[in-house]
């Protein structure tokens, strides 16, 4: 019985990291220990959560002084029922190789955009722009509800 509870929430887990929803990345401010939450596109692929971000913005400063962080994703399941997964773990900023960081910034986006709508003029210029990194979370925590 316990193994099938498991398996349960390991696919209503799965389930809600499959949808394309905006996800929370909190991030910490070095000076005040202030916490730091936006909303994020992302993509799940089993093992680790990726985000596609630029070097200038305030979570990546955060992020390369205390590579940690936490993602929160929700979704509306049955009836309205909220449910959410929490991943908490280190952060690897990747920048190379940039045909990796091209082609999984391009796979997040269309999640968001559709196979049409990542050929605009925005978001092909974040595609090629030098600034464009990807944020790894490899989780070490995840806690579901």
């Amino acid at each position: 019985m316990a193994e099938a509870v498991k398996s349960d929430r390991k696919l209503l887990i799965e389930s809600v990291l499959a949808e394309p929803v905006l996800a929370r990345l909190a991030t910490t401010n070095p000076e005040t220990l202030q916490p730091h939450v936006v909303p994020v596109w992302f993509m799940w692929d089993g093992d680790s959560v990726w985000i596609s971000s630029f070097v200038s913005t305030h979570k990546i400063r955060e992020l390369k002084h205390n590579p940690r962080g936490a993602v929160l994703i929700e979704s509306k399941h049955e009836g309205g029922k909220l449910t959410a997964v929490l991943l908490e773990g280190a952060v690897e900023l990747v920048t190379e190789p940039r045909p990796l960081v091209s082609e999984i910034a391009n796979r997040i986006y269309i999640r968001y955009l559709g196979l049409e709508g990542v050929k605009e003029r925005e978001p092909q210029s974040w595609l090629k722009d030098p600034e464009n990194l990807l944020i790894k979370l490899t989780p070490e925590r995840i806690i579901s509800w």
